[in-house]
């Protein structure tokens, strides 16, 4: 079957624009409540822990989630804003059927999505998704629950605070950052409280920006995907790094004390050598998505580690990492999953490991966390409104041309987006005039085929 709704990461679309208006995400409840009553065999489920990040829109799909649970007899639990990794916890915490959090993750205001969690803290399985998206097809309103059975639907008050207790495990006890002054960018978005209490509490010296959402600005000029303002303010506070969360604050991108950007590879590659170090990474192996740079590949190699690609998607990562039994893995976009302490991408746990590291190296951020050369990378979006331009005749003989040209001496990745209409060109090699060459060329082709 093929999917017409979830995407690499859940459902998403432009907020009260099909398919993110109040009656389709209704439906989506409803849908997700008959799928996992049937895969219990009939029998009722109970219970849906809710969150949300601080979109605007995010108020109207909260409550058109919720009337859809309660309407087939589910109970619902409501967390207001917290952090995705947040409610992963949750959901197994409360002992609860499924998870939801509502977020357009890095997106702006104006996005808004559904990702789904189930009972064990992961995001539902593909399999699951596609059972959800026949049964959308289907009359929902024949699975009605009977009025005696309706659910019922409370707030859970010290959602964030469970979440700031669950989320300091990343540092042993006894041990504090003490010393360090960080500067925490929240994107305006669902981190905005827990993100710089937790980093108190833990007693580092804390400047929090990106802190003040008001509904229309969260990823507006702060967070992971835009990071100017951080690193100014880096350098200007004088600190001794930065944290730039996303709007849902499961992923992390870091600047170090001179202004200077280092993203998710560079922080898999000093995770993974401190976890080596200290004998804590299984198998010696890193899971990281055909987008990570060659460079990181390199520099594992040669310290003994190796690394498993998978498809772009911090789900696909997770999937390999509990198939295989690894306990480190993540992307370069700033997903970091530690599987040892939470079952999806945590941006403020991998920060708070990252701090740990860096205290105990007693480097500098800008030594201890630029670890290898990136070769040069390029990557560029072609927007497409309509068919697959992938599947133009033309398009593929392009790729095939672009692969040739950089035979061992670099990788071209040409991939549709799974949450826009974009198609992602990505080229990367030791020459990087032939890079940029090859990546204009591909972009030219797949503009003309896209119309």
């Amino acid at each position: 079957m093929t999917r017409k709704y979830f995407g690499t990461d859940g459902i998403r679309g432009r907020a009260n624009v099909y398919p993110m208006t109040p009656g389709m995400v209704q439906r989506v409840a409803m849908a997700t409540a008959k799928v996992l009553r049937e895969r219990h065999g009939g029998q009722p489920t109970d219970r849906v822990v809710i969150g949300k990040d601080t979109r605007l829109s995010c108020y109207m799909l909260e409550q058109a989630m919720t009337a859809g649970f309660l309407s087939m007899g589910m109970n619902v639990i409501l967390t207001g804003p917290v952090p995705t990794p947040g409610i992963a916890m949750l959901t197994r915490s409360l002992r609860a059927d499924v998870g939801v959090m509502i977020s357009a993750s890095h997106n702006s205001f104006e996005d808004n999505g559904i990702k789904l969690f189930g009972p064990d803290g992961y995001k539902l399985d593909d399999d699951i998704e596609l059972e959800i998206e026949a049964a959308l097809e289907e009359d929902l309103g024949a699975h009605l629950a009977l009025p005696g059975d309706l659910g019922k639907a409370a707030r859970l008050d010290d959602a964030i605070g469970r979440y700031a207790e669950s989320v300091k495990r990343a540092l042993p006890r006894g041990t504090t950052l003490e010393g360090l002054k960080v500067v925490v960018d929240c994107a305006n978005g669902a981190a905005y409280k827990v993100a710089p209490q937790v980093l108190w509490e833990l007693e580092a010296e804390v400047v929090s920006i990106g802190d003040d959402p008001n509904g229309r600005n969260i990823n507006d000029g702060y967070g992971a995907t835009a990071t100017e303002k951080l690193q100014v303010a880096v350098v200007e506070h004088g600190a001794d790094l930065g944290l730039a969360l996303d709007g849902d604050a499961d992923r992390l991108i870091m600047v170090d004390e001179t202004g200077a950007k280092i993203d998710g590879d560079q922080l898999m590659a000093a995770l993974a050598v401190s976890m080596q170090e200290a004998g804590d990474l299984q198998g010696d192996t890193l899971v990281a998505t055909v987008m990570s740079n060659l460079g990181l590949e390199r520099f594992l190699k040669a310290r003994g580690i190796g690394l498993i690609r998978t498809a772009v998607g911090d789900r696909y990562v997770s999937e390999t990492m509990r198939a295989e039994g690894f306990n480190l893995g993540g992307e370069q976009s700033g997903h970091l999953i530690l599987s040892d302490l939470n079952t999806t991408g945590d941006g403020l746990q991998a920060a708070i490991k990252i701090c740990a590291f860096l205290k105990e190296s007693g480097k500098t951020a800008s030594e201890a966390l630029h670890l290898f050369a990136p070769l040069p990378q390029i990557l560029r979006n072609v927007e497409f409104k309509d068919g697959k331009p992938l599947d133009a005749d033309e398009v593929k003989a392009a790729i095939e041309q672009a692969e040739s040209s950089l035979v061992n001496e670099g990788r071209v990745l040409v991939r549709a987006s799974g949450t826009e209409s974009l198609i992602r060109v990505m080229a990367e090699g030791d020459d990087p005039g032939k890079v940029e060459g090859v990546v204009n060329d591909l972009c030219a082709v797949i503009e003309k085929a896209a119309g």
